[in-house]
Order: structure tokens, then sequence, then C-alpha cells
């Protein structure tokens, strides 16, 4: 390999002994980060890999390069790539292997064949060019494959192919052309920090003082990470792929193609063929750790466990039958629980970043991901929403190595199956549950999983199967959500979200410090409620909660299960230093039951001595009550549009408090009630969810929430002067609800907005709203010249859905109760 690191540029003098980043890792991000931050205009960046670049895990990989993704920012990144490498070569001299033949995804099976349409409309919404055809028309792209079983497919001309060790070593060498210092045969044996910063490395060829660090070291990133304090939850498994000799007569010009119902896929190489897979069983590798000196090193080839895919391959391309084998290659690649990379600023250790984790597609992300995190080290915030891949959204179970090995292994065995609308993970449960968990269960409660906790999504009554059957339309629990739904409308109902993330701001200064990371006031008395965002410089929305104020000194934030760690993180990291103020984790706590309904009072008050009253515990208060000998923090708030109570309840007294509400809600019908429900009734009410409809790329006055925001006072808090600059222009963009009568379209999200026949955005979310009998979707409209309400109003609509457009209306407001009269009753 010494051609190879020449070509890279490889420093062969010692390193330096002082640095303004080190990036760990000679593969194919390691050597992209570097790249582009060097191009944000850094300087004295060093690049230590241990052995030789790309000699872990890059020199094996396939190189297919695909683009789409489910998330529009992440699939951003991937188009990055695709630009990227299209003129990589021109930029620095190395080839790059880079072929822009287009990728072909086949169906074989009804429910396939809507996924890949449901996926094209995707695409369109994101803007990629796609087309879907017919089996003789994949075929004509693809003529070397029978057709026979196939429905459909999808092509998107965009896509291609590379080779990732020419691609590496083309970022490598425009790296060093900007001045990147890099050095291979240097491993880092230890991370070097100082009060809760990363502040260098230590390698065996001494220390080096750095500003920043950054964790490129694929396989080996979850050790580095362990040597910081620092979780990064990822797996090594094997994966094997198959090198033909040349096939007589295969065309050079073959797109990519994945054969998703058979778990394979394909490429053209010099005239022959790779051919690989994702076997459902697969197989965990390093598992004690991995070997010392392992490095340009492959696994013994394993023709027993491959068997199963090459029957598939056989059927799909019977040229395999009589082509020459090269050889089948059997490298480990690090995969990551939820199938998504994993990116960003590490929550345990400030000025550590992690690039890692690339489950397979690395070569595809490499070039927007390695962009995407050095915009955030040099900014110090991510360039966009990355929330999909960012390191945040894994937390304490994924620090349990079991929980991690087992959830990879689940995620890698779905990486080719139906991605079904709200399927769910079954591996590593239950993990956490609720002190109500049996009793909730014994109700017939079908359970959920988020960020480890048992949750529950809808209740099945005597007769009903208690299990989701997956389904592209209305699936099986579809009634029961129904019922669920109308309990709390026309009666009550208890939600347990005891899974909530919940945290205590105390000290001296907390008003202050709240006030600044606020963008709503939380300067009102002890005993007041505040809904609020904490928002980016950009004026993005990076927190959505409700903070309480308990004391003078004392306020408790709550937040969504899934954003424990993120918005932990973001709200440690932006407390100003000179206030007395210190975040408290209290999630194990309390439980928290949410009483929902209009008969809520009813209950509430039958259950308790203290005055509920609306005269008494009006809307937007929180008072400590006493329910079944527990003092409760009642929070009079609503996700779901009725009246209602957040009841946070001391651990210890949870299953009391249940069983005396649902007591006392018998004589009101009161019902069990579980996520899906509130994820319909919030639409109705077009409440927002973050991580769909708002987050770190949208203001509040986009999202329609500038009333939350504390714009009439002359105070200031982050963000503001984004807010204030943007209510002086034309919203480009704006947050609107739209509904489509015909009950056969089922609305998911990501849906293509169509305005007089021109795509002005996508849906952010989607559902049945059962009250006003219609589906409903949450979505931007967008338009360069300003959406102000003549262009909505005026506007005739359509849906695109699995690539098929229905006419829809345009609702600006909520559809139930638009002046909000049921939750202040």
């Amino acid at each position: 390999m010494v051609g190879l690191s020449g070509a890279m540029g490889a420093n062969m003098s010692a390193p330096p002994r002082h640095a303004r980043a080190i990036i760990i890792g000679g593969g194919i991000i390691g050597c992209s980060t570097a790249y582009h931050l060097a191009r944000c205009g850094w300087r004295d960046i060093v690049l230590l890999e241990r052995k030789k670049l790309t000699s872990g895990s890059t020199f094996h990989a396939a190189g297919l390069v695909g683009q789409l993704r489910s998330s529009a920012n992440i699939t951003r990144l991937l188009t990055h790539s695709v630009e990227l490498y299209a003129r990589l070569e021109a930029e620095t001299g190395q080839a790059t292997g880079w072929k822009q033949s287009g990728g072909l995804r086949l169906a074989c099976t009804p429910a396939r064949m809507i996924e890949l349409e449901r996926q094209a409309t995707t695409a369109r919404s994101f803007g990629l060019a796609v087309e879907v055809l017919t089996a003789k028309q994949a075929r004509d792209l693809w003529p070397a494959m029978l057709v026979d079983d196939v429905v459909g497919a999808v092509f998107l001309p965009t896509d291609g192919q590379a080779n990732p060790s020419d691609i590496t070593a083309a970022l490598a060498r425009g790296a060093r052309q900007a001045g990147v210092a890099i050095f291979e045969d240097c491993a880092v044996t230890a991370i070097r920090t100082d009060k809760g910063r990363a502040v260098g490395v230590s390698t065996e060829a001494g220390d080096i003082d750095s500003e920043v660090v950054v964790n490129c070291g694929g396989q080996w990133a979850r050790d580095i990470g362990a040597m910081a304090g620092v979780s990064v939850p990822l797996q090594s498994v094997q994966h094997q792929y198959l090198v033909t000799e040349l096939v007589p007569g295969l065309p050079r010009n073959l797109p990519t193609m994945r054969d998703p119902d058979r778990l394979i896929y394909f490429k053209e190489e010099v005239g022959g063929l790779v051919m690989g897979g994702y076997e459902p069983n697969p197989i965990p590798w390093a598992l004690d750790g991995i070997p010392e000196g392992f490095h340009f090193t492959l696994l013994d080839s394993n023709w027993d466990h491959f068997e199963p895919l090459m029957v598939q391959a056989l059927a799909r391309v019977p040229a395999l039958q009589t082509a020459g084998i090269k050889q089948l290659i059997n490298g480990p690649e690090s995969f990551t629980p939820d199938g998504n990379f994993i990116l960003g600023a590490a929550p345990e250790l400030a000025n550590f970043y992690v690039g890692a984790g690339f489950n397979a597609f690395g070569i595809a992300s490499a070039g927007g991901a390695g962009k995407a995190l050095a915009e955030w080290i040099a900014a110090g915030e991510p360039p966009m929403d990355l929330w999909p891949v960012d390191i945040r959204r894994f937390g304490q179970p994924h620090r349990d190595r079991d929980f991690a090995l087992t959830r990879t292994l689940e995620a890698y065995g779905k990486h080719y199956t139906v991605a079904w609308p709200h399927e769910e993970y079954e591996t590593a449960r239950p993990w956490r549950t609720s002190p109500l968990y049996e009793r909730l269960k014994a109700a017939g409660a079908v359970f959920g999983s988020k960020f480890g906790w048992e949750r529950p999504n809808w209740f099945a009554n005597t007769g009903e199967t208690a299990k989701d059957e997956p389904s592209f339309g209305r699936a099986n629990w579809f009634e029961a959500v129904g019922r669920e739904h109308r309990a709390v409308r026309e009666r009550v109902a208890l939600f347990d979200q005891t899974s909530f993330a919940k945290f205590m701001v105390a000290g001296r200064d907390a008003e202050r410090a709240l006030l600044w990371i606020c963008a709503g006031d939380v300067t009102r008395a002890p005993g007041s409620l505040v809904y609020t965002q904490m928002l980016n410089r950009r004026g993005g929305i990076e927190c959505d909660l409700t903070v309480s104020r308990l004391a003078e000194d004392r306020y408790y934030i709550v937040t969504g299960t899934a954003f424990a760690t993120h918005d932990r993180d973001w709200i440690e990291r932006n407390l100003p230093l000179d206030c007395d103020a210190r975040l408290i984790d209290v999630t194990g706590e309390f439980a928290t039951l949410s009483l929902m309904g209009p008969r809520a009072r009813d209950v509430l008050q039958a259950v308790t001595r203290d005055d509920v009253s609306n005269a008494a515990f009006p809307f937007g208060r929180v008072r400590t009550v006493a329910i079944a000998g527990a003092p409760v923090h009642a929070l009079r708030v609503t996700y779901v549009g009725e009246l209602g109570w957040e009841l946070h309840v001391p651990t210890a007294s949870a299953t009391s408090v249940y069983d005396a509400l649902m007591t006392a809600g018998a004589a009101h019908s009161i019902a069990n009630a579980g996520y899906r429900a509130i994820e319909s009734l919030r639409l109705e009410k077009a409440y927002r969810a973050w991580g769909s409809d708002i987050g770190p790329d949208y203001t509040p006055l986009e999202a329609g929430l500038g009333w939350a925001v504390k714009l009439r006072a002359n105070t200031p808090f982050l963000g503001r002067e984004a807010i204030e600059a943007q209510r002086g222009q034309s919203l480009a963009r704006r947050l609107t609800t739209f509904t489509v009568d015909d009950p056969t379209v089922t609305l998911l999200g990501r849906e293509t907005i169509y305005r007089n026949g021109e795509r002005v955005g996508w849906l952010s979310s989607g559902g049945w709203g059962y009250t006003v009998g219609t589906n409903i979707g949450l979505g931007y409209v967008r338009n360069p010249d300003g959406v102000g309400d003549d262009y909505l109003r005026t506007g005739s609509y359509e849906l695109e859905v699995a690539t098929r457009r229905v006419p829809a209306r345009l609702q600006i407001g909520p559809l139930y109760d638009p002046r909000s009269e049921r939750i202040k009753a």
C-alpha cells in the first residue's frame, strides 16, 4: 500500500505538538472531514491514522452511492456526496472511480411496490429526479436479469458508484493541498481532557494539544469514545459480497441495482459483477474487542452463511451460474442500533466530535457527512437539522452493550425488509418500564419502544389481537385508536407518559438563566406554566417543552422522551456561565399520568380535597395536590386539545394514584389510551411535533408559534436577533394544515404538496382525524417571494401520495376547537 499512501500525501515526519483540530481515523469519513474543515478556513489540522489510510473498513466497501433517505437534510448530505465525487478528480488530479450510472430498486410484492412508490414521492418532495418503471423498463436498464416476479421498480438517474480507496485518496490529497497534515502509523492511545473538555490526544509518538478532537475511528470509534467517557453505540458486523470475473456481454453502463425482496444488491465492475446482501441473521464480530494488528484484513469467507443470498442472486441473474468468482469478500463494518450513522458534538465532553457508524453506506454518506461535521465544528453548532443522525438521539439505554448489540443486529436484519409505517423494534425489550407496565399490559396495552422505554401505543379489547399487523393502509389498530380518541373527546382517558424527560433547574439565578435560553417569558410567579421553545442563533427551534415555576429559585422542565439527551445537552451548553443555576435530571423520580377529556375535572376532584375548579386552577398553572396520600405536581396543560392535567407523581406512588383515578373515573367510563391516539388528537389541533413539524431549521414565526415568543418585552434571549430580523420580512415558508377527504388515502408524512400544479413543499406529518373524519397533514408551503394568507388561500392544492395526486384542502389554523375554548373550560 506504499503507492496508495504516496497518492494520499501522508506526511512522514513526526506529528506536531500543537494543532487546532485533531481528526482520528484515516478512512473516508476522516479524510472527508479534514478536506471540508480546511475549506471552512481552518488551519493547523492534523489527521492521525493508526495504520494506513483506508485500512479499516473503507478499503473493502462495495462503493454503491444512493441518495434518497426519509429525511430531506440527510438526502441533501448524500446529494452533496454525488456532487463532490463528480468534481473531485478534476480538482485534485487523483482518480476516484466515480461513475454516475443511476440506481435501480426492484419490487417483487405489492407491498414493496407501495413502499417504492412512497419513496418515489419522497424523492420528488426533496427535489430528486426519479422514475417509476414497469418490470420491462427495469429489464431494459438491466438486461442481465430475469424479471418474471418483478412488480415494478424505481430509478434514480443521479445515483452512482465509486472506488472507495480512490475517493479517499482524492479527499486526502485535497485535504493536504489545503494544508492538512496527515500522519499514518500513529495510533492514539488516550484522549486528554481538562475540566470537561477535550484538550488533545496522546499518541505513540507523543502528546498533541488541540482545541478540538474528532473521532472518525470507524470500527474503533466506540473504543476511542470510551477513552474520553463518550458513548458511541455501534457494533461491528460481518458483511460479505461476491466479486466475479468478466461476464461476457455484460454492459459497462449498468446502474447499481438493489433487489430488497431478495435481500441482495449488484453493481457492475470492470465487466464483472459485485453482488452482496443483508441476511436476516447477521453475525457480529469482535465482541471482545478488535484484534491487535487488524488492518487491511478480511475475515474468512463464510460460504454457508452466504449461500441463501447466492440462491436469490442466481434466480435474479442467471449469468452468475457460469461466471468465474474472483473472491468472496468478508469485511466487518460498524452498524448502529437504528441503522443511521452518528454525527456531532458529544454530549459528555466539550470539544469532542464524532463521525462514525455508517451502516454500509459510508461511501454514499461520507462526502456530505464530512462537510456537515466540518461545518458543525467550525460554527459550534450543526449547519442544519441533523436530528436523524445526531449523536444526541442516543442515551442511557445505548450505553448498555447488550442493548446496543441486540438492537443493532435487528437493525442490520431489517436493512432490506419493507419499512412499514409505525413499525417497532422487537429486541432488547422490555428495557425500562413504568410502574404501571403490568397493569397496562393486563388491560390490553400494545407497547412500543422509545429511548428504551416501554410505552402503550394502543389498547386491544377482548377478542382483538394485541399486536401490530403492519399495513400501508388502515392497520389492525385503526378502530382501537378511534375508541381511545373518542374517549378523550367525549369523556375522559388516562395516558401513561412516565417516559417524559424531566429536569429541574435550580439556583438563585435560575430565572435569569432560563430567561436567556427560553424564547418564552419564564418570569411569571411560582405556580405558572409556560410553553416555550429554545432557539439557536439562527432562530431555529432546538427544544420544544414546558417550563413550570415551582419556586423563586426552582423550575420544572418537561420534554419528549426521545429528546432527553439532546435537550439536556442544549440547556447545559447554553446556561450562562455567570449564573448560579444547575440542571438536574429527575426523570426517574416521577411517573406521569395525563388525565384528559371533558370529564377530567370531575375525576380529579373526586380524588383530591384540593380545589381544581377553573377559577382556582386555571389553564397554564401548576400546583401540588394530594392524591391517594401522594404529593402530585399537577400541570394544567394539554397536547390533545381537551381539558386536562399532567399529573407528575412520585414514582413510588404511581400505582396507588393510577388506581384511585381509574376507580373515580369508572362513573365517567374512563379509558386507558396510548400514544397513537395522542398523534391523532394533536393533528386535529395542529399541535407541532419536534423532529417532524418543527426543529432547528424552522423558526417559531414559520411554524405559527410566534405568539409563544417574548418579543414584546425588551429582553435579550438566544435567537432574538434572528427572529426580529425575520419578523420584518415576508416569510418564505409557513406551516399549514391540509385535509384529504378520500378515506382510502393514507397520509404518513413526506407526501408532496402541489399548489396550482407546482411543487411547493411536503408534509412533515400525517394521519387520520377521528373527530373531524378526514385525513390530516401538516406541512410547510414554500415560496421564495413570500407565503402570505392571500397566497395560501388563493391556491388550488393537491398532495402526491405514493406517486398519485389527490385533491387536498388547505386549512389555516386548527381543524378542531380553533379558539381553544375546551382546554380552558
